[in-house]
């Protein structure tokens, strides 16, 4: 039986022949209509695609052959991963074929910031000349602050020290030994945006780092700053930009990655401003890369149509676990706790203790590999998933250690994640109570019941009367309803941990006003939601 696979997007021709190599047969669509899309996709075992195209339920509706999706670059935000899983279907990407292509992309953004060469360019192809007017300055001995150091922000800082640039970064989960072997000092998000005469950021789109430069901490930036942005749209505050430059806090903006593609009218305006300069969406734009990225794609969709190979699959293991009822629940309460971790976690922690009782030993490598994904996700710029989420670990220097019990006094089938002493909250123990009900049982030792969903806060506070109410009230005045409540203390009198599940999310300012309050320390903003 011949195999068929449908290439759009424009991918690389040499993604065809490789195809023709294994003997598969590949229709190459470069532009095809969605309702066209459509009436054919069933015919196909595999589809190839870029950005272009998007494919979700609606989409797999019509795909009853569909084996395979394999994305030619990093980015699957155009897919629709649950829906593919749900169906069976393997989704793949190519997650290390463009990182060069977008450091250097990214470094030459930098350059031509520093030397206004895209607008000096425009003067002199104009019949204009005005030397003063586009006077630039020198990047050797400027600090460049990066926020990422993944695969792409490892290559831009590795360049850029080449050219005598102090380097600076902001990575959560990056180990100082792995900066220090780029030479790269790790601080804090606030510090990196005082001291950087440039930021380059290099990580995904989430809550946390949507709108990471905008109006609101403009008192944070170096005065003269000067931003690229070669990762995700939105992690500037487009509208603000503007804003920002003629107040003569920011020099200046290089972006390549905008929230919508193409611009809208709105932002084409904003892109005008003359110390912007812009390209529409380059960084992986090369004939290497996009060659690069064609061959990969084709070699592992080719090995994975003939059951040999299934590298670079995202949701292969997710697959093999919806048939299985028992372990399910349990890497979604792994994934969930994690995601918890990853964001009350001392920045830069290396050392971790997975610990496992009942149901959980018997799956204690994929939910370990669960609590990995869910830490990263929200920091790492690649995609995440149960099969690299490890690696991805291993790469920034964590080090890892799991533990199987046979009971626990209190509950049957528990994980237990232990941050290391030098975390706020040290040990973080959850359940499975029913179906979809995943709930943190114990913190610190403290007795707690806590759902995991939605935005939480949590805090470490005295137990006295008149705590909750002081909490609630500043919470009230800022029209935050609390939607449910845990709290586990020491004895009367003593320490308490309190866990609140609130309506909406928090933003820091509303975060600061609870830290204010006396008596009440430690305090982490979750965000499941």
């Amino acid at each position: 039986m011949s195999l068929n696979v449908l290439l759009l997007d424009n991918v690389d021709p040499v993604c065809a022949e490789v195809f023709k190599e294994r003997n598969i047969h590949a229709d190459q669509r470069p532009k095809i209509e969605l309702d066209e899309l459509k009436k054919i996709i069933g015919k196909y075992e595999a589809i190839v695609l870029r950005s272009g195209t998007t494919v979700d339920e609606e989409l797999l509706s019509h795909a009853e052959n569909l084996r395979i999706i394999g994305r030619a670059g990093v980015g699957v935000d155009n897919i629709d991963i649950p829906a593919a899983t749900s169906k069976g279907v393997l989704v793949m990407n190519t997650p290390d074929g463009n990182t060069i292509s977008t450091a250097e992309h990214t470094c030459g953004m930098i350059i031509a910031l520093a030397r206004n060469i895209p607008q000096s360019v425009d003067r002199v192809k104009s019949g204009g000349w005005d030397r003063k007017k586009f006077m630039g300055t020198e990047v050797h001995s400027k600090t460049l602050g990066i926020v990422g150091l993944g695969k792409i922000g490892t290559e831009v800082a590795l360049r850029m020290k080449q050219f005598g640039m102090d380097l600076l970064a902001y990575d959560p989960f990056t180990t100082q030994d792995h900066a220090k072997e780029i030479g790269v000092e790790l601080v804090e998000l606030d510090d990196l945006l005082g001291r950087s005469d440039f930021l380059t950021v290099h990580t995904p789109l989430t809550e946390k780092t949507k709108n990471m430069i905008s109006l609101d901490v403009a008192d944070k930036l170096k005065p003269g700053i000067r931003l690229v942005n070669c990762a995700r749209g939105g992690i500037y505050k487009e509208e603000d930009l503007v804003p920002l430059i003629e107040k003569g806090i920011v020099a200046g903006a290089a972006l390549d990655v905008y929230t919508t593609e193409p611009p809208t009218k709105e932002l084409y305006e904003t892109l005008k401003n003359p110390s912007i300069i812009c390209t529409p969406h380059l960084g992986a734009s090369t004939e290497e890369a996009q060659e690069k990225v064609a061959v990969q794609i084709a070699s592992q969709i080719s090995d994975a149509l003939e059951n040999k190979n299934y590298k670079g699959s995202l949701n292969s293991k997710s697959i093999s676990l919806l048939t299985n009822d028992e372990v399910q629940p349990y890497v979604e309460l792994a994934e969930k706790l994690g995601k918890v971790s990853g964001q009350i976690m001392p920045d830069n922690a290396n050392n971790f203790s997975f610990e496992y009782t009942g149901i959980c030993t018997k799956y204690s490598e994929v939910l370990t590999d669960a609590i990995l994904k869910g830490m990263l996700s929200q920091y790492v710029s690649e995609s995440v998933n149960l099969i690299n989420a490890r690696h991805y670990a291993l790469e920034r220097g964590f080090k890892l250690s799991e533990t199987n019990k046979s009971d626990d006094k209190n509950y049957n089938d528990l994980i237990t994640i232990k941050l290391g002493d030098s975390s706020e909250y040290k040990q973080i123990s959850a359940a499975v109570f029913g179906p979809g009900d995943y709930r943190i049982v114990e913190i610190d030792g403290f007795g707690i019941e806590l759902r995991l969903e939605g935005d939480i806060l949590m805090y470490q506070n005295l137990d006295k009367p008149g705590m909750l109410a002081a909490v609630s009230s500043t919470l009230a005045k800022q029209d935050i309803n609390i939607g449910a409540l845990s709290l586990g203390r020491e004895g009367k009198g003593s320490n308490a941990i309190t866990a609140v599940i609130v309506d909406r999310q928090l933003n820091n300012e509303e975060l600061d006003s609870i830290y204010k309050l006396d008596g009440v320390s430690n305090v982490k903003y979750i965000s499941l939601s």
